[in-house]
């Protein structure tokens, strides 16, 4: 804080960083409320407090948003060791209260004692909708068996819609450019993902994620679903419940006639990943895809087949093509290894011919410094260094997913 007046630097330790101050917590028993280990922090927080995710004016801020485990109700409340309010007149602190008020539904509580005497109803909240897949994976920390549900629901559950807009505000923190959507548009298709646990003797469910699905026409008879947002709340993320959401959700399009392909808005390097060890895991057992056809290069009937089976579009299929022919190439052997590499470089180098292309076109309108110009943008020594570095990335992502299939 150097160069900072004496009255600048007094006023500096009334700001905190939104991101330590918000926490979050999912709430089974009551012993989790005190429990530090339960609670966790947003990932962002710019859409409320600025792109410097700051607020101003107070010391030892808690912004405490908990939650109960299943039916998402919600304790908010503001606590701080000292308010800036109190020590300078004329210094207003952040209105911080109101900040996160504009984005959680009315109904929430702000005191510990009625709290909990909403973790005491949910024993009777349920999972919503229709079943589409359980699967179990074991806890060694608890010894057993956890159970989880996928299930897909509409407007007209009772109860979804204050549900929703309750587990809606997790995006705020986790999805960096979210937005809320019109649920009363029905192309919407919602996929929830749920933990059964036991409390006292009963059932209860836990939200662990879910997943929002926009259907588009697809003149003149199809349909092509749109992922738009899908979030794993972090107590439940590395365990591998996003692969199982996604491809439960991935199957349920697969099955109807009238679904073209299935794609995403506007993924993230995360999801990117996800959908590649998907549909790897698809693709692998189709006859196209077998490993005695890969080295001889993306075929016709790997595109057709993936579409017509899986609902894969051509572009992914040969992101799946590429990674299953890497798991089969043994890159200690010289000449395979230079054939693969080929390979996916001759899809990487289409933008600089396409350059070339637009390049021969100006040739006819642009004088000669202008050309010189346009040359050195797109000189064959950078093409061929960003080529190189291209391909080392891409080969780092197909390894990882090569590898999640082998511990699969």
């Amino acid at each position: 804080m150097a160069g900072l007046t004496p009255m600048e630097k007094k006023l500096a330790e009334y700001k905190c960083d939104t991101n330590e101050a918000i926490k979050l917590k999912l709430v089974r028993f009551q012993e989790d409320i005190e429990d530090e280990s339960t609670t966790f922090n947003p990932e962002f927080s710019h859409q409320l407090f600025g792109d410097d995710e700051v607020a101003f004016g107070y010391k030892g801020l808690q912004m405490q948003l908990y939650y109960s485990a299943g039916s998402l109700s919600t304790m908010f409340r503001v606590l701080y060791t000292a308010n800036v309010n109190e020590k300078f007149d004329s210094v207003q602190a952040d209105d911080v209260e109101s900040k996160i008020r504009d984005i959680i539904p009315a109904g929430f509580c702000a005191g510990i004692d009625d709290f909990i005497s909403l973790l005491e109803k949910e024993v009777n909240f349920r999972s919503f909708g229709t079943i589409l897949h359980t699967y179990t994976i074991h806890n060694d920390e608890a010894g057993e068996d956890i159970t989880y549900q996928i299930t897909k629901a509409d407007m007209t559950c009772p109860g979804f819609r204050e549900y929703h807009e309750r587990l809606q505000t997790f995006l705020m923190w986790f999805i960096e450019t979210a937005s809320f959507i019109d649920v009363d548009d029905d192309r919407w298709d919602f996929f929830l993902l749920f933990e059964k646990y036991n409390k006292d003797g009963a059932t209860l469910f836990a939200t662990v994620g879910y997943m929002t699905v926009y259907n588009y026409y697809v003149y003149p008879d199809k349909t092509r679903p749109r992922v738009s947002q899908m979030l794993i709340l972090p107590p439940f993320q590395g365990e591998g419940h996003g692969a199982q959401l996604y491809e439960s959700v991935h199957r349920y399009y697969m099955s109807s006639e009238n679904i073209l392909d299935v794609t995403a808005e506007d993924p993230s390097d995360n999801f990117v990943r996800l959908r590649d060890y998907v549909f790897v895991k698809l693709c692998q057992d189709l006859p196209s895809f077998a490993p005695e056809n890969l080295h001889s290069g993306l075929s016709g009937e790997m595109v057709t087949e993936a579409r017509q089976k899986l609902k894969i579009n051509k572009k992914h299929a040969r992101r799946v093509y590429e990674i299953l022919r890497l798991r089969a190439t043994d890159l200690s052997d010289q000449e395979k290894a230079r054939a693969y590499r080929l390979d996916i470089k001759k899809r990487l180098v289409g933008p600089y011919k396409k350059n070339q292309r637009e390049l021969a076109k100006m040739r006819r309108c642009l004088n000669p410094e202008e050309l010189t110009n346009q040359m050195n943008q797109i000189d064959l020594k950078t093409q061929h260094e960003q080529l190189e570095e291209s391909y080392q990335q891409i080969i780092a992502e197909y390894r990882r997913t090569v590898e999640r299939l082998a511990q699969a």
